[in-house]
């Protein structure tokens, strides 16, 4: 599932890119905003995959407000003014829709939005999380260990380091391959590659020895025999 955000100063056509985004599968617009600066506030606390984003609003314009968030985050512009779509696609946007759009368009680059989305998962797989004030790549191959701690989770990495960011564990899981990460207890989602050992309902992997629930040891299963 694609979690989105959309930024507009106009709230009627936020109400038609939510209305869109209803009628589509496979993307969530868990917020939308008027005021660049409420979206910047919350995209520091909460990752998401994909912004709609208007360019012409009150202050600063949505082109400097992409360049400003320093990210790789994925961008489709909504506007009503066709002289920045050559800027717009500079700063490798997915797509530029001009108002008024259609559903069928807007599906359209929607569909643009999972392909890259699925084929930079695919030649580069990754998370990308925000820790320490900023957005921060996070390789599947350097975790060594998924923590959770109540409202955050707990990132251990292969140098021994860690993250923390705030975000539930049923979240961390979603944005996990399955075949790779497995859920072993409400606190941990581990690497399936990176298990040593299993014995006594704990798992060993380098320096962490990890408890399997119960609940979970139906899924352990399917990876491992117990």
């Amino acid at each position: 599932m694609i979690r989105a955000i959309a930024i507009d100063d106009e709230p009627l056509a936020l109400q038609v890119t939510s209305h869109f985004c209803s009628q589509a599968e496979g993307v969530d617009l868990v917020r939308t905003f008027t005021k660049i600066s409420d979206a910047a506030a919350y995209l520091k606390k909460h990752p998401v995959d994909l912004l709609f984003l208007d360019i012409q609003m009150p202050g600063k314009n949505g082109l400097e407000f992409y360049r400003s968030i320093g990210t790789e985050l994925p961008v489709i512009f909504t506007t009503a003014y066709s002289q920045y779509a050559v800027e717009g696609f500079n700063v490798n946007a997915i797509d530029y829709l001009l108002k008024p759009f259609s559903l069928e368009r807007f599906l359209q680059a929607l569909d643009k939005a999972k392909k890259q989305l699925q084929q930079n998962t695919t030649e580069h797989p990754h998370l990308v999380i925000r820790a320490n004030y900023k957005l921060q790549r996070v390789d599947f191959d350097n975790i060594m260990l998924i923590e959770g701690l109540d409202d955050y989770i707990k990132i251990h990495l292969q140098d021994k380091t860690s993250l923390v960011t705030r975000m539930p564990m049923k979240g961390i899981a979603e944005k996990l391959p399955s075949s790779d990460f497995v859920r072993v207890h409400r606190s941990y989602i581990v690497p399936v590659k990176k298990v040593m050992s299993i014995y006594n309902n704990t798992i060993k992997m380098d320096d962490f020895v990890i408890p399997i629930g119960n609940t979970y040891r139906k899924e352990v299963s399917k990876h491992f025999s117990l």
